[in-house]
């Protein structure tokens, strides 16, 4: 196993207490435990894998000796470092991915900058259940909608006629949020060893999406320069892009450029991805209308927990009413459609977004002003370019690896997503990602703890590491 592979799979194995051996000993010990390290699995060799922690290589090596005293692992002079037990055929293997991992585990003091969504929901989403739920008494219905509800089909379709795209809502299929639009894309539309092209970085959960269906995802750089080469060449099942608010830079693709993606995509099936698009900052001119409004067969993906609140779990795909009608078969076999109390709310939401998108662009935009300042203040030879929207920095490190300083960053307290993940060709490992949805308070404290980390991480910054870091 690549150590890249394991440190991921480790997770936040060093924010707890106690010597950091005996914590990346117990980590291990959970994942052999639990089968997401079947016997068999090679293990990183000690130094490569001090590496990749940011830790001495004493560290690893104590870990790994404990592990071999318990019986878990085999160390052998000249065959490394393996699982204990014969070689079997393992369980389907779970995500790894950095910012589903952190959600998956408790906080723990950690501030979470690796994952971004609204932090409480508004009150405008507080004030649509309060309409809503009386609704339910009345209700004679099973509740079962995979397709959606009726009403919220309805209200999401007249949102795109509004953006100048007619809709019918037979060509809208409700979901459980955006992943899961990615999630049912991907298995409708791939085999093993189909191809995907994507940009450069792109959202990290489209790729966890992607590869659990054993695709080959490849990378084009941001706004897919080259795409008609690709396409011809590769034959792609799908292309996925992101033009309005681009995950994780911000960018936002151009008039002309998106005609000429819609043209050099002709032949493939595209996926556009509109999740972030409402989130401008003010003064900000909203994006074009969607890809669809070119081309007919364009499947837009879009959400409200980047707006609203990210527990509102209501998603939504617009595509031709026959591949609605697949996906919904798909949906069915393992969710028989979603939770009605929050689709009613959706509905009523819906009409008033504009108010919410409004208020929330000018605090996200104070965000984005005040995490930029400190790190500018503490950081200063980070580089962290201005964004127009959306909710996150594309950070790039003046030296060393955004990988192994993630490892850093969390033992000081701070959970950061190392650039990596969101790269489908290996590359962009000289970035992290950081989000601005927080309270400036916390902003500035996970700035404190980054700069404490940056200090221990690279001694050569020269800047004082500062007191311990505190727990928020």
């Amino acid at each position: 196993m690549e150590p890249i592979k394991l440190v991921e799979r480790l997770g936040r194995w060093s924010s707890g207490r106690g010597p950091l051996y005996l914590l990346l000993a117990a980590r291990i010990r959970t994942l052999v435990d639990e089968g997401e390290l079947p016997p068999g699995t090679r293990l990183p060799a000690d130094r490569a894998l001090a590496v990749a922690l940011a830790v001495g290589r004493t560290t690893v090596v104590a870990a790994y000796d404990q592990l071999s005293v318990e019986g878990r692992i085999v160390r052998r002079q000249g065959s490394g470092t393996r699982v204990a037990g014969p070689p079997a055929e393992s369980m389907r293997s779970t995500t790894d991915s950095p910012g589903f991992l952190h959600l998956l585990e408790p906080r723990d003091g950690v501030i979470l900058l690796a994952c971004a969504a609204p932090h409480a929901p508004p009150p405008e989403l507080l004030d649509a259940y309060e309409r809503t739920l009386p609704a339910l008494a009345g209700t004679v219905d099973i509740g079962y909608h995979p397709t959606g509800l009726p009403r919220l089909r309805r209200t999401i379709a007249a949102r795109y006629a509004g953006r100048g795209l007619p809709t019918e809502p037979e060509q809208i299929l409700v979901t459980t949020g955006g992943q899961q639009a990615l999630s049912l894309i991907a298995r409708a539309l791939l085999r093993p060893g189909d191809r995907v092209v994507v940009e450069t970085p792109t959202y990290p959960g489209a790729l966890e999406a992607f590869r659990e269906e054993a695709a080959v995802v490849r990378g084009l750089p941001i706004g897919l320069p080259g795409l008609r080469s690709a396409v011809s060449e590769l034959r792609p099942a799908f292309v996925y892009t992101i033009p309005s608010f681009h995950n994780p830079t911000g960018a936002v693709l151009s008039e002309p450029a998106r005609r000429q993606l819609v043209r050099e995509a002709a032949g493939t099936v595209l996926v556009e991805d509109e999740v972030h698009v409402d989130l401008g900052f003010p003064g900000e001119p909203p994006p074009p209308p969607p890809l669809a409004a070119r081309a007919e067969g364009v499947l837009t993906i879009g959400s409200l927990s980047k707006i609203a609140w990210g527990g509102l779990r209501v998603g939504w795909l617009r595509a031709p009413a026959p591949m609605i009608n697949r996906l919904a078969r798909l949906r069915a076999v393992h969710d028989l459609g979603g939770n009605v109390p929050a689709q009613l709310a959706a509905a009523e939401l819906l009409p008033r977004l504009d108010a919410l998108c409004e208020r929330s662009a000018s605090r996200r935009r104070d965000g984005h002003d005040h995490l930029r300042a400190e790190l500018a203040r503490a950081l200063p030879g980070w580089h962290a370019p201005a964004v127009r929207g959306g909710q996150t920095l594309w950070i790039r490190l003046p030296r060393g690896d955004g990988g192994s300083f993630a490892q850093a960053a969390l033992r000081h307290g701070v959970a950061v997503l190392p650039g990596a993940g969101l790269d489908a060709t290996g590359g962009s490992t000289e970035y992290v990602r950081l989000h601005f949805l927080a309270p400036h308070a916390e902003l500035t404290e996970a700035v404190r703890r980054l700069a404490a980390a940056w200090q221990a991480y690279d001694p050569s910054s020269g800047r004082p590491a500062g007191p311990p870091p505190l727990a928020v």
